[in-house]
């Protein structure tokens, strides 16, 4: 599987619950943190939703 680093960039606070809850679940806490994840179809959908939120790197 692919990695990809994903970084927080911007603040969920005044997005919806739905959006705030999808940043907590990709283990994102607090601005400018990242994390690894692989690349899996479920990873890539929440990557989706809040991508406005997020600057996602590929990892090669």
């Amino acid at each position: 599987m692919k990695k990809v680093k994903i970084t927080l960039v911007k603040s969920p606070i005044d997005r919806s619950e739905r959006q705030k809850l999808t940043v907590q679940a990709l283990g994102l806490g607090k601005m400018n943190s990242s994390k690894e994840v692989e690349t899996t179809p479920q990873i890539l959908g929440m990557i989706t939703k809040v991508s406005h939120l997020l600057k996602v790197e590929e990892l090669s």
